[in-house]
């Protein structure tokens, strides 16, 4: 049976460039904080580090928190859009207070400042505001083809943001002036044009009336449930504890690509070669997304061509490690980029996977948990992108890195080829043995089978036909 469509292509495109504002947030972040810290404010990059790592220990709990209270709302605007909405403000805020550290305080006075306005962006606005949007994803359509779309526009967006921000910021600062009040008016500018484009992308889609949701479900009143339950839920759900931990892995990942700001700097001597990598990963993760709608329809599923997209980008990655030691930058190039092609199909039907995942606990459970059970997309941007920035710091300072110093040792160099090259490898490698066991489409089809539940029965999240 065919099913019924919610969504026009301005819905899709509208709901897609929220990943824009997100990534404002996000890119500019992991990518330049270290360096602007370190480098430009002039502080320890291992004490940094050391205080985003404590800032994480707060993140856990706000992620269940607010997943929790975005399915407890009930407003005419819906139930995450307000949160989405709202959030934002603190984000763009708090984003340039994490580079407007004031120069004229004194050392542990600029770590307070740092650490305040880090732990405020991550454990409460961007949050608030990351889990709302993830969360539309299951509360704008029951469609499971608008879905996996929706996932492929949106990190269409993200990528391509991503891709401006990793390659215009290093010449954007130095143009502003190169120095502290450089960063300040570049964060300014990406936070502005964040907030923008964030209330456009809510407003441009409207969620269903919870009556059309619950469509076909059987509503009880044990359906209330508090955060612990809410905990407890989440971790009996063994997909969910797959997809955090993949997603943490990516995040890592990133923040080792990120890293690669210094191996340019230091070992490839040239800091511009930073723009032109982001490219070579941007680009083909684009194109991946463009086309994995139509692969995961071919495939019928989502499972195999994740599992072997991964295989591609492992495959990659090791060829990266190759051409690195030989030294040949344009190999690295290619290679990055076959690795970043096979990464793609993940990245756009991640949020339908998740559905999946929702779709599992209510199956099992019996419990509807849809904002809470998208704050593994939140708790793995944070957790992984924070600890992995915060891996960078610690591995920095004990290799004997000095940001404001006009040569680096050999110790540090070798840490900045290992963090590079190899660490990246070792978390796709981990990845793909995470999707080689993150089958829940099957798990749901035999669920309703052993129920006697018809596929067009329940909202099906996972089939795609």
């Amino acid at each position: 049976m065919e099913e019924k469509k919610y969504l026009k292509w301005y819905n899709k495109i509208g709901y897609g460039s929220g990943d824009i504002a997100g990534n404002v947030v996000y890119a500019f972040l992991t990518s330049f904080m270290m360096v602007y810290l370190t480098d430009s404010v002039g502080l320890a990059a291992g004490v940094v580090g050391t205080l985003i790592a404590v800032s994480k220990l707060f993140d856990g709990f706000t992620d269940i928190f607010f997943g929790s209270m975005i399915d407890k709302t009930h407003s005419k605007m819906g139930k995450a859009k307000p949160w989405m909405l709202y959030g934002y403000i603190g984000c763009a805020i708090t984003l340039v207070c994490c580079f407007t550290v004031p120069v004229s305080l004194g050392t542990t006075a600029k770590y307070a400042w740092f650490f305040i306005s880090y732990t405020l962006l991550n454990g409460v606005f961007y949050t608030a505001n990351n889990i709302a949007y993830s969360a539309l994803t299951s509360l704008i359509t029951k469609n499971s083809k608008e879905r996996v779309q929706m996932g492929s526009y949106r990190f269409i967006f993200a990528f391509s943001t991503s891709l401006l921000i990793q390659a215009i910021t290093v010449g954007f600062v130095d143009k502003c002036g190169g120095d502290t009040a450089a960063w300040r008016t570049v964060a300014i500018i990406y936070a502005i044009i964040g907030l923008v484009v964030n209330t456009i992308s809510a407003l441009s889609v409207k969620e269903l009336p919870e009556e059309e949701l619950n469509e076909g479900e059987v509503k009880n009143d044990n359906e209330k449930y508090g955060m612990v339950q809410a905990f407890k839920l989440l971790v009996k759900n063994k997909y969910y504890m797959m997809i955090c931990g993949t997603y943490i892995l990516q995040q890592l990942y990133g923040a080792m690509i990120g890293a690669g700001i210094y191996y340019m700097t230091w070992v490839l001597k040239n800091k511009n070669l930073f723009g032109q990598f982001a490219w070579a990963v941007n680009i083909p993760l684009i194109i991946a997304l463009i086309f994995t709608p139509t692969l995961v329809g071919k495939w019928k599923g989502m499972y195999k061509l994740n599992l072997r997209g991964y295989v591609l980008a492992v495959i990659g990655r090791a060829l990266v490690v190759v051409a690195g030691y030989m030294g040949s930058v344009p190999l690295m190039m290619a290679f990055t980029a076959l690795a970043a092609l096979g990464q793609g199909p993940w990245q756009g039907d991640m949020n339908a996977v998740i559905a999946s995942c929702s779709e599992y606990t209510y199956l099992t459970q019996g419990k509807r948990i849809d904002g809470t059970m998208y704050s593994c997309t939140s708790l793995g941007v944070k957790i992984g992108g924070g600890i992995g920035t915060a891996v960078v710091g610690w591995m920095l300072e004990f290799s004997g890195y000095v940001g404001t110093n006009a040569t680096q040792p050999q110790s540090a160099l070798d840490m900045m080829q290992f963090m590079y090259l190899w660490l990246p490898l070792i978390f796709d490698v981990l990845i793909m043995f995470a999707l080689s066991r993150m089958n829940v489409e099957d798990a749901n089809k035999k669920l309703k089978a052993e129920k006697g539940i018809a596929a067009d029965e329940v909202t099906d999240k996972s089939d795609i036909n």
